[in-house]
């Protein structure tokens, strides 16, 4: 695994970025949705979106907290995710394994479907708990590998066929391990699966030709859609 990925995230989401702002401004309502059942905001909290994309969660967010840093290392997505946003919402380009804040500055540390895109995911993990002040909470949202070793390999395959900033889809059992390293305290999990269109998600990626029918070809579900799961988890920091 390479010491860095930032290169590859940096060209493969600069590159897409058009269409991963899309993508992301018809999820915006749902994962509101889902943020307000699962996290249940006060109203009141800073909070940080890690590795916010093209601001997804932190837009989702906005109206749910008093205020929304989104933190990103592609400036392209940044650019776009500042068209509209409300005034309680700032993107500052950064990286989420050295977030340019001070410790204990928010309330609410999230990253959403992020952590797989990280060579090294441990990093960011500490930084999310540095950064939440004493009694804050910390969400996490992100795709998991099957149980099974071999299906995960299968899996890591073919996501990186599709996209080669994708670095490991991490298990159940890793996130969990993150999380007790960290001192954090599980509130909640939540496991879900999508049904992913491989055309669409192909074209999401920018993966053409040879590679995308490496992709096709590699895919767990066949060559039409294949089935992602997801786990949420919501911690506090004591």
């Amino acid at each position: 695994m390479p010491e860095s990925n930032v290169d590859d995230v940096r060209a493969r989401f600069g590159a897409t970025a058009e269409r991963v702002a899309d993508h992301s401004r018809q999820q915006i309502e749902t994962v509101r949705e889902q943020v307000r059942t699962f996290v249940a905001p006060t109203g009141d909290e800073r909070a940080i979106d890690s590795g916010t994309g093209a601001g997804t969660l932190a837009l989702a967010l906005a109206p749910l907290v008093r205020e929304v840093v989104g933190v990103d290392i592609v400036p392209e997505l940044l650019e776009r995710a500042r068209k509209g946003a409300p005034e309680n919402v700032t993107f500052v380009e950064g990286d989420a394994t050295n977030l340019p804040f001070d410790t204990g500055s928010f309330d609410l540390a999230c990253t959403r479907r992020t952590l797989h895109h990280i060579a090294h995911p441990e990093p960011a993990i500490a930084e999310l708990v540095r950064v939440t002040a004493p009694g804050g909470r910390v969400f996490v949202d992100d795709q998991i590998a099957p149980v099974d070793p071999l299906a995960a390999l299968d899996l890591d395959r073919f996501e990186r066929a599709r996209d080669p900033s994708h670095t490991r889809t991490l298990p159940d059992v890793d996130f969990r391990q993150l999380f007790e390293a960290n001192g954090l305290v599980l509130i909640r999990t939540r496991f879900q699966t999508h049904r992913r269109e491989l055309d669409y998600y192909l074209d999401l990626a920018g993966c053409e030709g040879d590679a995308r029918a490496r992709a096709r070809q590699l895919s767990p579900g066949g060559p039409e859609a294949y089935v992602a799961e997801s786990g949420w988890y919501l911690l506090r920091k004591p």
